[in-house]
C-alpha cells in the first residue's frame, strides 16, 4: 500500500488576461474544465480538494473540499500551502486549474514513482521543461514552505522547491504526453480547443 496522497486543484489565480473569469470554469468542448478535471480525478483520489479565492464559483462540486488560501496573492504556493495545511493525507498531487486534458495513465505513473522513492517533491519533465503544477508534494515539506511564504521575497514555485529534495519524472515528449500538460494560458487558446 502507498502512501496517502490528496489530489488538489488549483482554481485560483488573478486571471488578468481573462477579465477576471476563473480558468477553472471556461468551457472547452462543452464542458468547464474545473468538471473535465474532476472526470479524471475522482477515481484516482479519495480525497479531492479545489483551493479558490471564489468558493461560491465552486458549490456544485459537493464532493470536493473547498478551501481558501491563508496568504493571500502568494500565487500557486499560497494554493500549495492551503491545500497541504487542510489535508490529513501525507501527501498532495496539485494539478493547475486550467489543465483540461489530464492523462489518467501519467497520473498514475507519476504516483507510482513517487511512492519509489522519498523525494520531497516530484515533478514532471516533458523534454525540457518541467511542470510544477501537475507535481506531488510530500506534507513534510509545509513546515518550510510557511518559513518560505513568511519571508516573502519570492513566491515562484520553481524558488520554492530548488530547495527541496525534488524528483523528476521523466515523460517521453509525445503528441499525448504533450497535450495532457496543456494549460490555457490565453483566450485564443480557447477557441483552438473548441471544435
Amino acid at each position: 500500500m502507498g502512501i496517502v496522497i490528496s489530489g488538489v486543484i488549483l482554481a485560483g489565480g488573478a486571471n488578468k488576461r481573462f477579465d477576471g473569469i476563473t480558468k477553472a470554469t471556461i468551457i472547452i468542448d462543452g464542458e468547464k474544465i474545473i468538471t473535465r478535471m474532476i472526470g479524471t480525478l475522482r477515481d484516482l483520489f479519495e480525497e479531492l480538494i479545489i483551493v479558490t479565492n471564489t468558493s461560491k464559483e465552486f458549490q456544485e462540486f459537493s464532493e470536493c473540499k473547498i478551501i481558501e488560501d491563508q496568504y493571500k496573492n502568494a500565487g500557486p504556493l499560497g494554493g500549495i500551502h492551503a491545500a497541504l495545511k487542510s489535508t490529513s493525507s501525507d501527501s498532495i498531487f496539485v494539478f493547475a486549474g486550467d489543465m483540461p486534458f489530464l492523462d489518467k495513465k501519467i497520473i498514475v505513473d507519476q504516483i507510482e514513482e513517487f511512492n519509489r522513492n522519498d523525494y520531497d517533491v516530484l515533478i514532471p519533465r516533458v523534454g525540457e521543461l518541467i511542470e510544477p503544477l501537475h507535481a506531488i508534494y510530500r506534507k513534510s515539506v509545509l513546515e518550510y514552505l510557511e518559513r518560505f511564504l513568511a519571508d516573502g521575497k519570492k513566491m515562484a514555485v520553481r524558488d520554492f522547491f530548488s530547495e527541496l529534495n525534488a524528483g523528476y519524472f521523466r515523460i517521453h515528449e509525445t503528441p499525448d504526453a504533450l497535450k495532457a500538460f496543456t494549460n490555457i494560458n490565453l483566450p485564443s487558446d480557447i477557441t483552438s480547443f473548441n471544435h
